[in-house]
């Protein structure tokens, strides 16, 4: 069975445990011993929380240089919502601008934290992904992909009543990113299409 590790450093870990529970072992990671621990992880789960925080306790477990390393070296990775964050190589805060936040900066996106507006203005719709299929999404304080580039593609678009046409899903190589929450729902079309990734 395919060994999926979830970062659980803070943020909604739990949720995406609860969708993996039926399609893959999991491991929590919280160190960077666990990458190894167990015959070792064939995929990765960056979830949502806050993107600020967890790229701080990065710094402080020193798993930011072993998450880069894993990426890189072509290990299927699912981001969601801060997740996304912390992948993109440029962020932006929707009041003070671009931002120098701690951050993986593994994929060709652009990302405006908290893009749609504050908590008041989370909201829920379904998304069509390319390649995936129509998964109903939670974008809670959500970022929103403002720019892609290099091997980086849009799968997923929303037309937001006060920013309009905005990307809310992309993928390059190994990696998808998610500015939402699928996993709140119990929707395991995304945990599998990452679990795919592994069997390709």
């Amino acid at each position: 069975m395919v060994r999926v590790g979830v970062l659980a450093l803070q943020g909604d870990f739990l949720e995406h445990l609860e969708v993996l529970q039926n399609l893959a072992e999991t491991r929590l990671i919280m160190g960077a011993k666990d990458f190894n621990a167990d015959g070792g992880i064939d995929a990765l789960v960056l979830p949502g929380g806050e993107s600020t925080t967890i790229g701080r306790l990065l710094e402080a477990t020193a798993l930011k240089s072993e998450l880069i390393e894993k990426i890189k070296e072509g290990m299927p990775t699912l981001a969601t919502c801060a997740g996304t964050v912390l992948l993109a190589k440029r962020i932006k805060d929707r009041v003070v601008g671009e931002t120098d936040q701690q951050r993986l900066g593994v994929m060709d996106i652009s990302v405006i934290r908290n893009g749609f507006g504050r908590q008041s203005n989370s909201f829920e719709c379904k998304v069509e992904l390319k390649g995936i299929g129509a998964v109903k999404a939670s974008f809670i304080r959500a970022p929103r992909i403002d720019s892609v580039w290099g091997s980086a593609e849009p799968i997923g678009y929303i037309n937001h009543p006060k920013v309009g046409r905005t990307i809310v899903g992309a993928v390059q190589s190994n990696i998808i990113a998610l500015t939402f929450h699928p996993e709140i729902h119990g929707d395991e079309k995304v945990h599998r299409t990452l679990i795919s990734m592994v069997r390709r």
